[in-house]
Parts: structure tokens; sequence; C-alpha cells
């Protein structure tokens, strides 16, 4: 029994050893009187040593029942389960507490590391040897600059040097310089100073006083070709976007607080002045429909998932675009070379319009006569006449007069001659040759008059040309003749036809059926609408008569089965057209009004509401009593 007692002994007292190994001296005693254990270990007597063991390892002061002598051994075992428990959890805690104190430790080097770079990057800045050697490598390209280029030289400074745009140039001025100036499309064709105008407008506006327009009003360019945009609206640069948190454009410190950018557009630079927006024609029509609304509003609004109102971190200016809108308070001018249905009707019903004209020869002549005195030379009479027939745009002529200066100037280089002071002619046939550069149109007029050949007239955009018809005409069979027409012209022009049948009839009796007819438009071109019906009634009609016409008129008009004349449109391109070809006297219907003789001071323009009308002017008197008597032989033919 004795030996018993002393093994349960030496078992507790192995436990104690590994506990104060386990807790420390120190912190043993601490927890032993914290859980009133501590005189309990301190006994000689092993069940209140368990007992006291139990309190502390349990931390638990309310235990009271000391064990039994035959529970000691299960008792024992249950702490020493329990102390290895706790060894274990203390060993976890530890490998823990390494790590993270290794992690902070880290971080804390990291934290240093960067707090090092900023400072140098303070001190020393964020350049090194490779930017600054590409710093160095952009600063010699920017001072070794060309010269300015021959348009921007060139180019017309103020809205006087602009020629053949006086009207034009006038009505886009006055609209501008009103207190309430409207939007405005300017049409016309390419290269007759449609950019130029609106530029220079904007300057002379900020000097009338009562001009919307301050001093510094902007005027900010862009070519309509290339506004091309995002459905989903995460890029604009007309109306301008918004880039949420995800998208790789937003700034780093807004996209990392979640807070969406909103990037303003153009509209929104134009502010106060002119948005000139080239080639307006070539617009999305929906981006036109969205332009639309911010010219009603005056404001941009955009819209973000991410933007939340709540948000102590968002911005006040980005607030304030997002519950208020970007300003965009502009005037717009648009300019096209296409014809006004290439552009959205909403858009183009709030907008006045602006018409420029198609160059003349004579307006050719003094852009390039003016381009060469810029240059500091003279000019040829008969260069600046063939640059003149070759092109009716003011910035083409300018080209090739500089193409004709550079290559005298190569010349003069190579031959070692002296400065080059005067360009002759055939330097420029040169030019338009390696251009491949053909004449405009051909003179046509002529004081002969021919049977069945008539001169008609056309538009095609802002250009108008001149159809030369002609007809023949063989006796048939009675009743049993046949049209022949050349289907290029299209089924418009064969309608014409047909109706010019039945008036001709009409006026003289004469039944086209019994006719072989070949009705022909030199070239093949297409008469888009029925506006040849005139020429075409008059070359029928001399064809078949035999009775020639003159020369040196041209007719544009529909016909009516009641022999009126209808009015047309492009009159004013079909006038220009004509004048190019040599051809000074124009028949127009009546209704397309009567001022075209002053737009065209140098051509005689006649308004006629009949063909009837027509007739005299074309016709010998003589033949003309003949083909006017026609109707009543033809009956009195038809009654024997």
């Amino acid at each position: 029994m004795a030996d018993d007692n002393k093994e349960k002994q030496r078992q507790v007292a192995a436990l104690i050893k590994k506990i104060v190994a386990f807790y420390g001296p120190e912190e043993m005693v601490l927890k032993a009187g914290k859980f009133d254990a501590l005189s309990l270990i301190r006994s000689r007597k092993p069940a209140r040593q368990v007992l006291g063991l139990q309190r502390l390892l349990k931390e638990n002061p309310t235990l009271s029942d000391l064990p039994d002598a035959g529970s000691l051994p299960e008792l024992l075992e249950e702490l020493q389960e329990l102390l290895a428990e706790k060894v274990a959890f203390r060993t976890l805690e530890e490998s823990i507490d390494r790590k993270v104190k290794q992690k902070l430790k880290e971080r804390h080097e990291e934290y240093i590391q960067d707090l090092k770079r900023q400072i140098v990057k303070e001190y020393a800045g964020v350049e090194n040897a490779y930017t600054l050697k590409k710093y160095a490598q952009m600063e010699k390209k920017l001072a070794q600059e060309l010269s300015r280029s021959a348009l921007e030289k060139l180019r017309p400074s103020s809205l006087d040097e602009i020629v053949g745009q006086e009207e034009a140039v006038k009505a886009l001025l006055s609209k501008l310089a009103s207190p309430h100036p409207p939007h405005v499309i300017l049409y016309g064709p390419p290269g007759v100073g449609k950019t130029t105008a609106a530029r220079l407008a904007l300057e002379q506006c900020k000097k009338i006083p009562y001009s919307s327009f301050s001093e510094e009003a902007p005027f900010v360019e862009v070519d309509g070709t290339t506004l091309r945009w995002d459905p989903r609206d995460m890029a604009n640069p007309l109306l301008g976007s918004v880039h949420d948190p995800i998208y790789q454009g937003a700034r780093k410190d807004l996209a990392d607080g979640g807070v969406p950018e909103p990037k303003m557009g153009l509209v929104s630079e134009a502010h106060g002045g002119i948005l000139f927006i080239d080639e307006i024609g070539e617009l999305d029509f929906r981006l036109q429909s969205k332009l639309l609304k911010v010219l009603e509003d005056k404001r941009v609004y955009f819209e973000s998932a991410y933007y939340d109102p709540s948000d102590p971190m968002v911005p006040k200016y980005i607030k304030t675009i997002f519950e208020k809108g970007a300003p965009a308070d502009f005037v717009l001018i648009g300019a096209t070379t296409r014809p006004p249905e290439a552009i959205s009707p909403a858009l183009r019903s709030r907008c006045s319009a602006v018409y420029f004209e198609p160059l003349s020869p004579d307006d050719i002549e003094k852009i390039v006569l003016a381009a060469a005195a810029r240059l500091g030379i003279t000019l040829e009479e008969e260069a600046a006449r063939l640059i003149s027939s070759h092109t009716c745009e003011g910035r083409q002529a300018v080209n090739i007069l500089v193409d004709a200066y550079s290559r005298a100037l190569f010349d003069a280089y190579v031959e070692r001659r002296g400065p080059v002071k005067k360009i002759e002619s055939t330097l420029v046939e040169q030019v338009l040759h390696s251009s491949r550069l053909s004449p405009l149109s051909h003179s046509l007029a002529a004081r002969r008059m021919e049977a069945g050949r008539v001169f008609g007239l056309g538009a095609y955009g802002y250009m108008g040309t001149v159809l030369e018809i002609e007809s023949l005409a063989f006796p048939a069979a009675h009743g049993q003749g046949s049209l022949r027409f050349n289907e290029a012209a299209g089924s418009m022009a064969r309608d014409s036809v047909f109706v010019a049948a039945s008036v001709i009839r009409k006026l003289t009796g004469l039944d086209l059926q019994n006719y072989d007819l070949h009705l022909n438009v030199v070239g093949g071109g297409n008469i888009d609408g029925p506006s040849a019906g005139a020429a075409i009634l008059v070359s029928l009609l001399s064809a078949v008569t035999g009775f020639p016409v003159r020369q040196d008129w041209a007719i544009t008009g529909e016909i009516s089965l009641q022999g009126k004349l209808k009015p047309v449109g492009g009159i004013g391109e079909k006038l220009y057209g004509a004048r190019l070809a040599g051809i000074k006297n124009v028949i127009i219907p009546a209704g397309n009004g009567k001022g075209w003789s002053r737009r065209f001071p140098d051509m005689n323009v006649v308004p006629l509401d009949s063909v009837a009308g027509i007739l005299p002017y074309l016709f010998r008197k003589s033949d003309l009593a003949k083909v006017l008597g026609m109707k009543e032989a033809v009956k009195s033919v038809s009654n024997g």
C-alpha cells in the first residue's frame, strides 16, 4: 500500500513538473493562486494535489470534491491529456504569432522602402537616363520644323480675301453677329472657302459690340468623318463620356475610390463659342440625334451605375456634372458637300442654311493671281486661264500653282539659273498633264444653227453640266414608227420623251408614230428627273420638221401635257454649268423666279411658263410660222 502511494506521488510530481515547464514557475504560481489551487498543489497528499491541478488546468476554482484513491490514475491521465491539448494549442499559437510577426515585419519593410522611393522621387524627379535621352531627341525634332505648308501660307487671312462668295460670307456674318445667333449649315462644293469663312467670321464677330461672342470665345473644329462613338457610351469624343472605375481611362485616385469620372466632349470645349463640324453630312444619324438633344438642352447629361450621390468621396465638380450636366452652350456651324437630305431633318430644321456658290473661272483666276503675289512671283495670263479651265476649287487651284512653282524652283536649281520670278503657261501644262487633270467643260456654244441638236442642263451635287441632246427622224410606214433611246439616260427621261410626243402632236398635229426616231444624250449622261423635258421636245420637233435651232441657247424645265413649263431644281448649278460651256443664253421655268440675272449678270436668263414661248427663241421666224401652221395642214390632209 505504501509503495502504491509512493507511485502516485511520483506520477503527480512528474505532472506538476511538466505543468511548471509549460507555464513557467512564476506564471504557474500566479495562475494557481488565481484559481485557489496553490495550497492544494503544495500538499503532500496526492488527492489534494490532483484537485489543485484540476482547478489549474480546467481554470475552475469551484471544484472541491477530493478524488478517491481508486480514481487517481484515471484523473491523472485526463489531466495529462488536458495538458497535452494546451501544449499543442500554445505551439500553434506561437507558430501563428511567428508568421504574423514575419508578415508585419515584411509590410513594415515594404512601407519603409516605399517611403524611401517617394523621397528619392521628390528629390531626384521621375527622370532617368532613358527618359532624358528621349526628351533630348524630342527637343531636337521640335527645333527642326519644316516651313509652313503652302495652303497654310496662302490661306485667306480676312473675309475680304475670300473670292467669289461675297453673298454667302455676308449671310454667314450677319447670322453670327446677331444678338441671338442661330445654328448654321454651310452647303457647297469643296474648296470654296466654307471652313475659312466660318473661322474668320467668328473673329470678325468678336469686334462687333452687339455680338454674343466674347474675346475668349473658342473655335473648336472637327471633321465629321472622324467622329465615331461607342453605342455603350464608353467613348464619345463629340459629346463626352463617363470613365467608370473599371475603365482603364479613369484616373487612378478616382478609380481606387470607386468614383466614376466624366470626360468632357467637344461640345463642352466649344461652350461660349463655335463648334465647327466639317463634313457634317458624314456624321452618323444617331449621333446627329444626340447632338440635337445637346443643342436643345445646352447641356450634356451623364449617367453611371457607379455614381453614388451620397458618397462623401465624390469630388464637388463630379457631383455638379452628374446633377446639373456639363455646360454646352455654343453655336453649331456645319459644313457639307452633300445635299441637305444627307442631314437629319430634325437637325436641319433647327439650322439656318447658307449656300456657297461654285467658283467661276474668273474667281479661280483671281485666287491664283493673289496666291502668286503672296509667293512673290508673277503668273502669265494664259497660265491663270489654264488653271481656271481645269478646276473650280480654290484649294486645288492653289495646289496646281504651288506644284508649278515647285517645279520651276527645281528646274532653276538643276539648270543653275537665277531665282524664279514668273510661271509660264507651258510649265502649268506640264503640271496639269502629270496630275491627269482634264478641262471642266468644252465650249459648246456656237452661232450656227443645227437640226435636232439642243442643249439641256443638268445638276449633280453643287455642280452643273450641259446635256447635249440630239435626235434623228426618218419617215416610216403609217403608224409603224419606232423610238430608240439610250437607256443610260434613265426612266424619267424616257417618260419625258412620251410627254414631248404628245405635246408636239398638240402643237403641230404631227404624230410621231409616223417616224422612226432615235434620240441620244451624248456621253450617256444620266438625267435625274424630268428637267430635260423641254430640251427633248425641241430636239424631237427640230428632227421631225428638219428646221434647225440655235446653238447658243440652253433649256431646262419639265413639260406638262398641257404644254406648261414647270419648275425644276438646281437652277443655280445649271446656270453655272452653262457658263462654263460658254452658253450665255438660258431659258428656265418662270416658276423658278426672276432674280437669276442679278446672280449671273454676264448671262441672259429668260424665265418662261409655256413650251410655245420657247420656240421663238430657238427657231427662225419663218420656220416657226411653218411649225405652228402644220396643225392646220395636217388637219386639212386628214379631212381630204
